[in-house]
């Protein structure tokens, strides 16, 4: 397999559960250079303001930071460029449709390893307004309390 960190997550992008509603997800392989992809084996990954967009037909991710490597000297990367995703071009096709037409917005929320190739899970999202983000925290609140009470009613 790879090299031990098959499926593990190098980076989540928590805060993306709580800003959207995630309707779809899809697995995308991420264009890196040498130094980058070192880097995010390390776990040198951030992907808490990033986002994806359709340019021309091709899948970009922008503001993904990528620590520099200490080992890179001149060949390191630049931290914040735009990385190119690797998609079906049926896959496009669905999210250029979703994006333009329904008011979607591509947000990242997983990096990880698979097969020794790097993947970004790519969330199709609709963003929450205030009122839903407090409907979530109570429902989190009310299924904690419920898991506590079963908890202890079973000693």
């Amino acid at each position: 397999m790879g090299k031990g960190q098959d499926g593990k997550a190098l980076a989540q992008n928590r805060k993306a559960y709580h800003d959207y509603f995630i309707e779809d997800t899809y697995e995308a392989g991420i264009v890196l250079s040498g130094t980058e992809i070192k880097s995010i084996r390390k776990g040198s990954a951030n992907l808490r303001d990033a986002y994806a967009q359709v340019d021309n037909g091709e899948v970009w991710l922008n503001n993904m930071h990528v620590s520099p490597y200490e080992q890179g000297n001149r060949f390191n990367h630049e931290p914040m460029r735009p990385r190119k995703l690797l998609l079906h071009r049926s896959e496009i096709a669905k999210l250029i449709g979703a994006v333009k037409e329904h008011g979607y917005t591509l947000i990242p929320t997983k990096l990880y390893i698979k097969n020794g190739f790097c993947k970004v899970e790519l969330g199709l999202a609709k963003g929450k307004k205030l009122y839903d983000k407090r409907e979530s925290a109570k429902k989190r609140d009310a299924n904690r309390e419920i898991q506590r009470a079963l908890r202890d009613r079973n000693r």
